[in-house]
């Protein structure tokens, strides 16, 4: 059985406790559990570019290490 990469299935915005919009993750691990990731504004908005997502319905298949690529 092949190890897939932690992927994100959907993502949404929500309010962050500083009053900027947060970017919440959906994720799925390898062992098949889910969670939730919270992304801050600036953060949220890097993923995107580097997913190169016009919108956040755009993540959705992308993998969780696109967060850690380099610039």
């Amino acid at each position: 059985m092949t190890k897939c990469a932690p992927m994100i299935l959907d993502a949404n915005i929500t309010a962050g406790h500083d009053g900027e919009a947060d970017l919440v993750l959906r994720v799925r691990y390898e062992n098949g559990q889910e969670a939730h990731i919270t992304l801050d504004t600036q953060t949220g908005a890097d993923l995107m570019r580097r997913c190169g997502a016009n919108s956040i319905c755009a993540l959705a298949g992308h993998p969780l290490s696109r967060l850690f690529d380099g610039d």
